[in-house]
């Protein structure tokens, strides 16, 4: 057995916070799993295309957390943590990105010609109302817990829980401006910013660039001494 101790990219899995990550990915598939039911129940009701779209991101982001916690609990069950599936993983969460932008912009280009009025959802208002509290703390929660163990598939999973929230508040604001005056172009306006910020962090994903932040060249190697490009750590 080797005794070359673990580099500073090799993610820990035996620490607290991979524990706290594979409950956080319990949480977010268990919630989006009953999130995406209502809204797509809801939005079928009210004929409202952007609650539909909200479930279906609701099971983007179900698949993006079995990954997550499928190599999660295998590396900490005492698998060798290994660079190539977790780059396979990054890859397929980057999917679901492009896959939700894809969606979002055709529907709201239909939306936007077709001029179709959906009804008034009371649900779709107080479900992603309560969403817009929830995904923004599980993602800052996913994010800290994969910064600390320095594992690019949490941060990533993170990234797309972010996305979750903003359009959580991009539908609720659809939603809450028709009811109040009846504009209908709003939800699919924001939703086309959604697809931009999708693309953007998909493009991330699938290049492993999501562990640092925005600032931070996360591809320059480490300068000698062991000492990381990174202010939060990562390298």
């Amino acid at each position: 057995m080797s005794s070359t101790p673990a580099n500073a990219a090799t993610p820990d899995v035996t620490g607290p916070a991979a524990h706290r990550a594979v409950r956080y990915a319990k949480f977010t598939i268990g919630y989006n799993v009953i999130e995406g039911i209502i809204a797509i129940s809801a939005g079928a009701a009210a004929g409202a295309v952007s609650l539909i779209g909200f479930g279906i991101d609701s099971s983007i982001e179900v698949a993006a957390a079995l990954v997550v916690l499928v190599r999660l609990l295998a590396e900490i069950k005492g698998g060798e943590p290994d660079e190539a599936k977790e780059r396979k993983a990054l890859k397929f969460i980057a999917l679901t990105f492009f896959a939700l932008a894809a969606y979002v912009t055709v529907e709201g280009i239909r939306d936007l010609f077709s001029g179709e009025e959906p009804d008034t959802s009371v649900v779709g208002i107080v479900l992603t109302g309560v969403s817009i509290v929830i995904m923004p703390w599980l993602a800052r929660a996913k994010r800290k817990a994969g910064l600390e163990m320095n594992s690019r598939l949490v941060v990533a999973d993170a990234a797309e829980t972010k996305l979750c929230a903003w359009l959580s508040v991009s539908t609720f604001a659809g939603l809450v401006a028709f009811a109040a005056v009846g504009w209908t172009w709003l939800d699919p306006v924001a939703g086309f910013v959604i697809a931009a910020f999708a693309i953007m962090e998909g493009k991330e994903a699938w290049e492993g660039e999501l562990v640092c932040d925005d600032d931070c060249d996360d591809d320059k190697p480490a300068a000698a001494g062991g000492a990381s490009s990174c202010s939060d750590g990562c390298a």
